[in-house]
């Protein structure tokens, strides 16, 4: 392309200086009329990015340069497409060249319109903000649905592997998808290497929402499996929610449903609360529960030894979050209380509230509950009431309580109820 890019370039700039030097002896012009470039354009917007067709009415000419007026590079041939993946109005004109010299259009402008007004499209790709978004499987049971051809549901999961919920799947309103595969990708039941699979893709607004299909011949959106034509079914969007269809190779269709990428920090929230309210315990189930330290050796006082070794008055306490900022404790008949070491009165607590926000020191996220006497875990715990998110997921939680100068701190593994 860009060989006879340039070769056109050098022809159209040799007629040109050989018409001035006509002109310069007196001749007007070369053997022949001087062209009078002309064009007409028909923009296809049934699928996007729009597709430019440029149509030749020149005569008298045999070389034709096009400047598509969004910078890209100059274009040789007679008739041509060109792709535009930004809305807006370009001011298109042609160079043509023939016996009698050179000729250069007027600008004729090209009005390529936006999607971005389409609810579907402007979901998946927040075209009306930062123009990019992505999204990840949902960590919900279903968020894969294998369907017959007739829609009769064949199979449905359940919680996905991490190795899948930690993907993403990004799309830019110039048309551009990304897949970042995190610790790696899964497929045939197991976490493999990393898969890529970035490629343009084009948006059909045609049907309730539209379909994705992706240009690169490996690509995929969620599951590393053969969509037949790469083509995807958008089957819901909303700024929550992302549902695509694809047919496979056998006919059966696969459903996948996403949500959008939060940050970290949201994302530490959304687990510690489960969206609207969740409850936690501490995991007697593994070694060393509880471990008691400072930040530099956070375990180096004390470990609460094997599974199981925590008691059971404290083990089934119930620590509940919710998406509003309200905490409550349930002790469940008794409290242990850690200076005499015994179960005592429950210390029940149902009006407490905490704030959440980055961690100060090590750790994802942090709350504080406001409610001077208020703990998790042990009766001793800090007076600062700050407790850190050191990993957290839909099922597991290890919690720090204390800020990075508190002496002792305490570190439990959670368990989601």
């Amino acid at each position: 392309m860009f060989t006879s890019l340039r070769k056109a370039a050098l022809l159209l700039a040799g007629v040109a200086a050989l018409a001035a030097c006509r002109k310069d002896t007196g001749v007007t012009s070369l053997e022949g009329p001087v062209p009078t470039p002309g064009f007409t354009v028909t923009v296809n917007t049934s699928q996007y990015p729009a597709v430019a067709t440029f149509t030749n009415t020149t005569t008298d000419a045999f070389l034709y340069q096009w400047d598509f007026g969004d910078g890209s590079p100059l274009v040789s041939g007679q008739n041509v497409t060109h792709v535009y993946k930004l809305p807006g109005t370009y001011r298109v004109k042609l160079t043509a060249a023939g016996r009698g010299g050179t000729g250069i259009s007027p600008q004729q402008p090209v009005v390529i319109p936006s999607i971005c007004d389409n609810a579907a499209y402007a979901v998946l790709t927040a075209c009306g903000g930062s123009g990019a978004t992505s999204w990840t499987l949902s960590d919900q049971p279903g968020a894969v649905v294998k369907l017959s051809a007739s829609g009769a549901t064949l199979s449905s999961s359940t919680t996905l592997n991490p190795c899948q919920l930690d993907d993403q799947f990004s799309f830019t309103n110039t048309f551009a998808y990304s897949y970042d595969a995190g610790a790696g990708t899964y497929s045939n039941g197991t976490c493999g290497s990393p898969q890529t699979g970035n490629s343009d893709f084009i948006y059909k607004p045609n049907g309730s929402l539209g379909q994705i299909i992706l240009q690169r011949n490996k690509a995929f959106i969620g599951l590393p499996d053969s969509v037949v034509n790469k083509t995807y079914d958008i089957i819901e969007a909303t700024p929550t929610r992302l549902r695509l269809q694809g047919t496979n190779p056998d006919g059966t269709k696969t459903v996948t449903t996403y949500m959008p990428q939060l940050s970290a920090l949201d994302r530490a929230k959304k687990y510690l609360t489960g969206g609207s309210s969740r409850t936690w315990t501490l995991d007697n189930t593994v070694a060393n529960t509880i471990i008691v330290g400072n930040e530099a050796s956070p375990g180096g006082y004390n470990k609460s030894g094997s599974a199981g070794s925590v008691p059971s008055c404290q083990a089934d306490d119930e620590y509940t979050f919710t998406s509003t900022g309200n905490f409550t404790y349930d002790a469940k008949g008794q409290t242990f209380v850690a200076i005499d070491y015994t179960c005592q009165a429950a210390r029940t607590d149902n009006n407490t509230t905490f704030t959440f926000g980055p961690a100060s020191g090590a750790g994802l996220a942090q709350f504080v509950l406001t409610k001077p006497g208020s703990f998790i875990g042990v009766t001793n715990a800090p007076t600062s009431r700050i407790y850190r998110i050191l990993s957290i997921d839909d099922k597991h939680m290890t919690l720090r309580a204390g800020g990075p100068s508190d002496d002792p701190q305490f570190t439990f593994m959670m368990v989601a109820k």
